[in-house]
């Protein structure tokens, strides 16, 4: 009995080990976690959780991350998006549910990539067949260098606009609630 009890005491604490250690590994990575949020009117929601990377003095657009290459907008694991309303971005129709999102830089415009496959690594990218869809989003120059890639949403009632901000470049698109 005495040995049991420590078998089963040293196998809970190398599980609680196991699990301080991812936690603490999450959170000291050079590209820690991110989120933005938006509430719609009715309550409802569009949630994004990212890793953010740091530009430390490297070309981001056109360098680290290639013009018209598929990719996996932040760093780690590939960005969730999940959303409890019904959506319209870019004139596509977007149902309630958990998605990953991925987008193609360009130098004047960026496409954004809803995909219905979720829990993946991120790159290389070879989901093709299980788009959702995909929406043009506007490019402008941000005022000032933005060190942190960030993730964010204005809100705006019954929709936002979803803004993608990193080294001197935001892309953008409208998220409505289908009505």
């Amino acid at each position: 009995m005495k040995t049991r009890f420590t078998i089963l005491s040293c196998t809970v604490l190398t599980v609680l080990a196991c699990i301080a250690a991812f936690a603490q590994d999450n959170n000291n990575r050079p590209s820690p976690p991110a989120s933005a949020q938006c509430k719609f009117a009715d309550g409802k929601t569009v949630s994004i959780d990212y890793s953010s990377p740091r530009m430390k003095g490297r070309k981001i657009y056109g360098g680290l991350v290639p013009y018209g290459q598929v990719w996996r907008t932040g760093a780690n694991d590939a960005t969730t998006f999940v959303t409890t309303a019904d959506l319209t971005i870019g004139g596509k129709d977007i149902p309630a549910g958990s998605y990953t999102i991925f987008t193609v830089p360009n130098q004047n415009q960026w496409t954004l990539i809803v995909n219905k496959k979720t829990g993946e690594w991120g790159i290389p990218y070879k989901w093709e067949g299980d788009e959702l869809a995909r929406a043009n989003m506007t490019v402008s120059r941000t005022p000032a260098a933005v060190e942190n890639l960030t993730i964010v949403f204005d809100e705006k009632g019954d929709s936002c606009a979803l803004h993608i901000d990193w080294e001197n470049t935001r892309a953008s698109v409208d998220v409505s609630e289908k009505r």
